[in-house]
């Protein structure tokens, strides 16, 4: 483990100096992706060095014992051992975590699509609760999020959103999202006061850099059309609506958000990316061992991931057996809870499997 990180330090410290390379700033892309890698190792690099000095310290506290001491003086170098030793620990725990293998998507933003599936109305009410969940989630980041695609209900709902959330590390955090949400609570077009289950879907995608998947304008299509608003009524007599057609894998995706036809077809390309970057990802993975699966339930996004229940103010994460009694804080995006501990079990598989495999 030592080796790697001597490695991994020697490595910081010269993409630290290429970084001031007169040639490197004059080169766009190379001082993206060398910027990219210095932030990727920063924090292996600082734990690694706090737990040089602490090591440091500790050996020149037991060297101190080995020399003639009153007891006070005795009775401090042993607490100050107590302590350093206790820090070593957690340090050395810390920097197993950063060795693991990362996901190279980690630090992208994301594109999220949020759909009313089982309850009807009541399904289109718990999309709209999701996406300002997630919204609230992102602002408490220090994300931004910009809405690419709505199409909301004439009672306040979404039968489907797409939104984008950007900022450093938006996928590790909000990539265990995807899956089947369920809802069990008394609707607000109910009269008979009778809890209903719905569901709405969400798909969390890694955003993709043009360079990343190139999109040849001979395989697309493109359709115009008028927008429409809740209840399909048309509220814009300009085609500005777009509808963009990847004709090798048939992924259709429509963009009317803009008043804009560039504008819409532009967010259409960026969600469109998104999808053939996961499709071809999907591709990959099911052609590799199936331990190379996602470590936190199965993957599959009809996969129902969280129940949350109104009557009890219960959030359920069925992966990972989490129940909290908080609904509305959550819903209020208060994620971090559900999320770190979903962070957390991934990690705890990894290192089991990694000792399984040593």
């Amino acid at each position: 483990m030592f080796a790697r990180l001597s490695a991994v330090e020697e490595r910081y410290e010269e993409v630290t100096n290429l970084l001031c390379d007169p040639d490197i700033i004059s080169d766009t892309k190379k001082l993206r992706d060398l910027s990219k890698e210095q932030r990727s190792l920063e924090e292996t690099v600082a734990v690694y060095r706090e737990y040089k000095s602490v090591n440091s310290q500790l050996d020149d506290a037991k060297a101190m014992l080995e020399e003639k001491l009153d007891d006070e003086m005795r009775d401090m170098v042993k607490l100050e051992i107590s302590e350093l030793s206790k820090r070593k620990e957690q340090l050395e725990n810390r920097l197993k975590i950063l060795l693991l293998p990362k996901d190279p998507n980690d630090d992208k933003n994301v594109i999220v699509e949020i759909r009313g599936a089982a309850g009807g109305d009541e399904a289109a009410l718990f999309a709209a609760d999701l996406y300002r969940m997630y919204t609230r989630y992102a602002e408490r980041q220090g994300f931004r999020v910009e809405v690419l695609e709505a199409n909301p209900t004439d009672i306040g709902g979404f039968k489907e959103i797409i939104f984008s959330v950007s900022g450093h590390g938006a996928y590790s955090k909000l990539k265990f999202e995807s899956g089947a949400h369920r809802v069990q609570r008394i609707p607000s077009t109910e009269s008979g006061g009778r809890i209903h289950t719905s569901t709405s879907t969400v798909i969390v995608l890694p955003e993709a850099e043009d360079l990343e998947v190139e999109i040849n304008e001979k395989d697309i299509r493109v359709d115009t059309f008028c927008s429409s608003g809740a209840g399909g009524q048309s509220v814009n007599t300009t085609k500005s609506a777009v509808r963009v057609t990847h004709i090798p894998t048939g992924i259709v995706v429509s963009c009317q958000d803009e008043k804009s036809q560039n504008s819409n077809k532009d967010k259409a390309l960026r969600v469109l990316r998104a999808r053939l970057f996961d499709f071809y990802q999907q591709q990959a993975m099911a052609e590799q061992d199936a331990a190379r699966r996602s470590l936190v339930g199965t993957g599959d996004r009809s996969e129902r991931i969280r129940t949350y229940n109104f009557p009890q103010s219960r959030v359920t994460d069925h992966r990972i057996g989490l129940t909290l009694h908080r609904l509305e804080s959550i819903l209020a995006g208060e994620l971090d809870e559900v999320i770190d501990n979903l962070i957390m079990h991934e990690q705890t598989e990894l290192l089991k499997s990694q000792h399984a495999t040593a």
